[in-house]
């Protein structure tokens, strides 16, 4: 065996053996920012002592090597935190400032109302899943719009007439594709192919997105109810199954609100899609300054109607604890999965699987979809889209100009799809949180999530390969 295949089945062997480490870390719930961090300052290590090349170089670099595997992160933690980091912590702001004045709560509400008046079970539990998939845009939290669906949707259609799991998997699906100018996967997709966020989400992610949206609508109607059926004729599920849940006290907490406030969170995605390049130019509207001026209108507002400045601008607290909050959960996990990426990167067994898979026929396409598979794997395995979608969204720009593919519709589908294999693992967050909340097991749930994820996967997919 000659040098340079050493060299390149070693390279392989690092980009495999790194991925593998950091799945099986996060799959052992270890927390998942710090197994990234961990493998990827590992793997930057192990490339500086091999590699005879320097892991950075220019002003940055520290001219020693053992600094140079801390520098990597350095640069990332002072270029994320400043622009993208910012705009997605002014997001979840704004997002927990909504979720305390009852906004949030609001809007769901009022979204709701009409689906009671509907006396075909499916049908409505299909309007839920398109009412999700619309309110996702305005929350981009799929935990937290879980939370305030399983408090109003969920029991409108359990008493419409499906079954609790058939409820539940809706909710659990409904957040799947975090369509929309507010979610971090959506502004690092943007950051990456360096287009205005609105400008990536009607022409690039929906373009992709509303095929599986179709088919994820008419799979799950049908889906679930044949599991309804077949379950209730079997005896796995009992007429309790399809009894309408109570609400607990603590539930009912989040219906103060009056529904003239469902009105806010619609306030900045409204602001940015009317003076974008879509529409109006003349006026620059950055993201960090629609939430503002949508959080200074709301709490202007709510003082006014609780007469109480001072608990009024009290609340304006919940703005800075909730940016924060998320700066612990994605910025930071932003910044470790980019140092992971940054070691598969530098190893260079990124660039030779690249290399062999694009000397195939239609080699594009085939890097596209080995790319594809590893995300859908690692979410799954992860039960996280963001640690998936972060650590490998970064490589595609450069992937895409080295096979001549459009690094935009590399990109979403990826988001896309990452998501979507997130809502049929059994060990996700919002998987969990809403077993525990409607009392079933979360392999309950997924028996339910994943035909419906795996039909939008393959959707999306293939609707991908007709744009790139």
């Amino acid at each position: 065996m000659s040098t340079a295949q050493g060299n390149l089945y070693l390279s392989i062997c690092i980009v495999i053996a790194s991925i593998a480490a950091a799945a099986y870390l996060i799959f052992k719930k270890y927390y998942a920012p710090g197994a990234l961090l961990f493998v990827g300052l590992i793997t930057l290590g192990v490339v500086a002592c091999i590699s005879p090349d320097p892991l950075i170089t220019g002003k940055k670099a520290t001219h020693l090597a053992a600094l140079d595997v801390i520098q990597i992160f350095t640069n990332l933690l002072q270029t994320r935190t400043a622009g993208l980091g910012m705009n997605i912590m002014a997001i979840a702001g704004f997002t927990y400032f909504m979720d305390q004045i009852g906004a949030s709560g609001a809007l769901v509400r009022l979204s709701v109302k009409p689906l009671k008046l509907i006396k075909a079970p499916y049908i409505v539990m299909t309007l839920g899943f398109i009412l999700s998939l619309i309110l996702n845009v305005f929350i981009p939290s799929a935990a937290g719009l879980a939370l305030l669906l399983m408090v109003s949707l969920y029991p409108v259609m359990v008493m419409g007439g499906i079954s609790r799991q058939s409820a539940a998997a809706t909710i659990l699906v409904g957040g799947c594709c975090c369509f929309g100018p507010s979610g971090g996967n959506n502004l690092l997709a943007a950051d990456l192919t360096k287009m205005h966020v609105m400008d990536f989400f009607l022409n690039v992610q929906w373009t992709i997105g509303w095929v599986a949206v179709i088919a994820m609508l008419v799979a799950h109607f049908f889906i679930q109810r044949w599991f309804d059926k077949r379950d209730l004729a079997k005896g796995i599920l009992t007429k309790e199954d399809f009894e309408v849940p109570q609400l607990t006290k603590e539930d009912a907490k989040a219906e103060n609100a009056p529904l003239w406030y469902a009105l806010f969170p619609l306030i900045p995605v409204i602001l940015l899609f009317v003076f974008s390049p879509l529409m109006y130019k003349g006026i620059r509207m950055e993201v960090v300054t629609a939430l503002l001026v949508s959080t200074f209108v709301a709490l202007i507002l709510d003082g006014i109607r609780r007469m109480n400045l001072k608990e009024s601008i009290g609340t304006i607290k919940t703005f800075a604890q909730g940016m924060g909050k998320v700066f612990t959960s994605t910025v930071f996990l932003i910044v470790c999965a980019e140092v992971f990426a940054a070691g598969l990167t530098k190893s260079g067994g990124i660039a030779e699987i690249i290399n062999s898979v694009s000397g195939m026929q239609a080699g594009g396409y085939a890097v596209f979809t080995v790319m594809f598979l590893i995300v859908v794997g690692s979410a799954f395995v992860m039960g996280s889209g963001n640690a998936a979608f972060f650590s490998f969204a970064p490589m595609i720009p450069d992937i895409a100009a080295k096979v001549g593919l459009n690094a935009a519709f590399m990109i979403s589908p990826l988001q896309l799809a990452s998501g979507m294999a997130r809502s049929s693992s059994p060990i996700a967050g919002v998987t969990i949180a809403i077993a525990g909340l409607s009392g079933l097991n979360p392999f309950d749930l997924i028996r339910r999530s994943i035909p419906v994820m795996v039909i939008a996967i393959i959707a999306t997919y293939l609707r991908s390969l007709m744009l790139i």
